[in-house]
């Protein structure tokens, strides 16, 4: 099973959020027939209230994606975060290491060393060859993708030609 780290969970929410939002308001523009160039802007406390998440870990987790430019910060007491990438160009790996700040290991071995089983386990190399499968499919999900609930199956999903061609050289 996939594991997913508290923060990058945060990440998660608050790109989804900051991207509906966004949305909706330009949705609610062009029926309206305004023209609208002002940001939509999004505090790290709006965050927190609508998902009660942890306040000092939400902030964090939008400073450090601002800091990698993903969004983009306006100062002063009406300020906040908005979006400053498309999320169609951020993989979820690339948000893994941005939030993590580490290379997605192997899986036998953890923070604690090699897996005391590794010698006599029989399924290294199925459970090797799964995640690496898995990682190539994450290096290649945009957040758009995952966040607007793409269709996965890789009969349907546009990158699957290119993992398919990966696959092999694995």
């Amino acid at each position: 099973m996939l594991k997913i780290n508290k923060k990058v969970e945060y990440a998660l929410m608050a790109l989804k959020f900051m991207s509906d939002k966004a949305h909706s308001r330009q949705h609610r523009n062009e029926a309206s027939g305004l023209v609208c160039d002002q940001i939509t802007l999004t505090s790290a406390r709006e965050i927190c209230d609508e998902f009660n998440t942890p306040f000092d870990t939400t902030a964090k987790v939008m400073q450090l994606m601002n800091n990698h430019e993903i969004l983009k910060s306006v100062k002063g007491i009406k300020g906040g975060y908005s979006l400053n990438k498309d999320l169609s160009e951020i993989t979820y790996m690339n948000l893994v290491r941005l939030i993590e700040g580490k290379e997605v290991g192997r899986v036998c071995v953890t923070t604690k060393g090699t897996c005391e089983l590794f010698g006599k386990c029989n399924i290294v190399t199925p459970i090797e060859l799964l995640n690496r499968k898995l990682n190539l499919f994450l290096e290649t999900l945009s957040l758009a993708d995952l966040l607007q609930g793409a269709d996965f199956n890789p009969q349907h999903n546009h990158t699957n030609s290119h993992l398919h061609s990966q696959e092999k050289s694995l």
